[in-house]
């Protein structure tokens, strides 16, 4: 499965900001999703994430001033980050745990990252 994440830039203290990420290939299902930020000199770290379901996870950090959500029909999960802070300033990667078919229509399953996107919080 292929991830493409859209969205970032450059965003003032206080402002908002929507990624989004879809998904594409031969997709049977696609389970989690999730966002994940990577600031420089620091880990990878988990953002939030959203079950089929709808069931969400937040990181204490960003409970209360972001949003998960997803269209399954779509096969696209966004996030809406409000209240921005410089500490949110970060690569953005989108995550999915997913079943496709691969080769001779064979179901794989596999957990794919998107390219990143930057988020840059301006004070």
């Amino acid at each position: 499965v292929q991830l493409q994440a859209l969205g970032g830039g450059v965003v003032r203290a206080g402002g908002s900001a929507r990624l989004s990420c879809v998904a594409s290939g031969r997709i049977v299902r696609i389970d989690d999703m999730g966002w994940y930020r990577q600031a420089p000199g620091k880990q990878r770290e988990l953002v939030a994430s959203i079950t089929s379901g709808g069931s969400r996870n937040y990181a204490d950090s960003v409970k209360g001033r972001f949003a998960i959500s997803r269209d399954n029909a779509k096969n696209t999960v966004y996030l809406q980050m409000g209240r921005l802070r410089p500490e949110d300033t970060a690569v953005y990667y989108c995550n999915a745990n997913s079943v496709s078919l691969g080769p001779e229509d064979v179901m794989v399953a596999a957990r794919d990252w998107g390219q990143g996107t930057e988020v840059t919080v301006s004070s």
